[in-house]
């Protein structure tokens, strides 16, 4: 099986950075794409940010130019630099993983358990 555990969430003002870390651990042969997603109290699960294995990014529209996704391949461990923080970004973040355990196996996606961003205004 594949963990996948979540860091570096917590409370902070208006304009202010957090970095979250999610590093995957278990069986794991190759990781392709990587990437975090959040919920917002009474809404859907939304993408944020994506990143493959040779490092093309993808963003939603709400984060361009102010969220910075990255990865280190040999920690398996993908990283979100959030800065000018808005309340509107308060939510639980989710990083998740497409992982083939073995070289003859499909990919599986994998989730973290999530971790709590508060932005106060």
């Amino acid at each position: 099986q594949v963990q996948l555990v979540e860091s570096g969430g917590g409370l902070v003002q208006a304009g202010g950075s957090l970095r979250l870390s999610c590093a995957a651990s278990g069986s794991i042969f190759s990781i392709n794409a990587m990437g975090w997603y959040r919920q917002a109290p009474g809404k859907q699960r939304e993408l944020v940010a994506g990143i493959t294995s040779d490092g093309t990014t993808n963003w939603a529209d709400s984060v361009k130019g102010r969220f910075t996704i990255s990865r280190d391949n040999a920690k398996n461990t993908v990283y979100l630099q959030m800065n000018s923080l808005k309340p509107e970004d308060t939510a639980v973040y989710y990083c998740n993983a497409d992982v083939r355990n073995a070289p003859w196996n499909t990919e599986y996606t994998y989730w973290g358990q999530g971790i709590q961003v508060t932005v106060s205004s």
